[in-house]
């Protein structure tokens, strides 16, 4: 299956970072190359580093930017300084994160993302590790409903939990196809009309699998870390979990003196770290909803380092 992936919000992206020719530039989530080939064409005397936790996005990306001043990596987006150090590479004027599941993972069915198709219950976007089918097996009944409130935002949670773990009594979970079937079970006849009944769940066992919260916290303190004065640092999120981190973590680079109202004068000498580009975050227009329907949920925030 050919690695397909539709950048999102590409003319915005490209905009916020603000490109410089002669600029170092780090996209964390590499994926199909949409976003890093955009930014590498802008590049004269300029460096492109693309990292992907996925081996055939790795491949895919690496193939796609070979005429440009480029390299992939294998890796998570949190260790960008430690891999960017492999290359000599210690600050950068733009950095992207695009936080979303690529085209290739939600339709290649063999990665078992989608509630749409029979497949093996994976969901691993690095290949490795702890799968989907370990959370649903193993994972006691309290942890499923937390899993599933926390990172779902799931009204059912109690329910589908209950199911999974009566089902599983009698055997193995092992499919997107029974996971998904268990789930639809567990929600009232009601609640079924507007949207598919799977999506928070799928949603919660994939963040949990692959740990995206604390990468993502990781992440943007990493990426920020990194960035020369006047570079900028762009995310893109896909639902509301991921926009309040990255929120409050730009906002938190915002803050300037932290000392108490009360006092006569600053004492603390703590000044803001960054600003806001856009104070709302940006969102894809008609047009794009309209070609691409992944991007309704699509929500950009820009920050640049003082």
């Amino acid at each position: 299956m050919e690695f397909s992936h539709e950048p999102v919000l590409l003319n915005e992206v490209i905009d916020g970072l603000d490109i410089k020719p002669d600029g170092t530039y780090i996209d964390g989530t590499c994926g199909g190359a949409g976003h890093s080939a955009a930014i590498a064409k802008k590049l004269k005397g300029g460096f492109l580093i693309g990292i992907d936790r996925d081996p055939d996005a790795v491949k895919i990306a690496s193939k796609r930017l070979e005429p440009y001043d480029a390299v992939v990596a294998v890796g998570n987006f949190d260790e960008m300084t430690e891999i960017a150090a492999k290359y000599e590479v210690t600050s950068a004027d733009g950095i992207l994160l695009d936080l979303g599941v690529s085209s290739y993972q939600l339709d290649n069915p063999e990665r078992g993302f989608s509630y749409h198709n029979d497949a093996p219950l994976d969901m691993r976007m690095s290949k490795s590790g702890l799968s989907a089918a370990d959370v649903v097996n193993t994972y006691a009944e309290e942890e499923l409903i937390r899993i599933l409130r926390e990172y779902g935002e799931e009204r059912f949670a109690f329910r589908i939990a209950e199911g999974i773990v009566t089902a599983r009594e009698v055997k193995p979970i092992e499919t997107t196809g029974e996971l998904a079937e268990l789930v639809a079970n567990a929600y009232p006849a009601r609640f079924r009309k507007d949207k598919n009944p799977c999506r928070k769940t799928f949603q919660a066992i994939r963040m949990e699998v692959n740990g995206e919260l604390g990468h993502v916290n990781a992440g943007i303190g990493a990426a920020f870390e990194l960035l020369k004065p006047g570079g900028r640092l762009a995310v893109i999120t896909f639902h509301s979990l991921e926009d309040r981190l990255v929120k409050r973590r730009f906002v938190s680079f915002t803050k300037g003196c932290t000392c108490p109202p009360d006092f006569p004068q600053c004492v603390c000498g703590k000044t803001a770290a960054g600003k806001l580009v856009s104070r709302k975050p940006i969102t894809a227009s008609s047009d794009e909803i309209a070609k691409n329907n992944r991007s309704r949920s699509a929500k950009l925030r820009v920050i640049e380092k003082l």
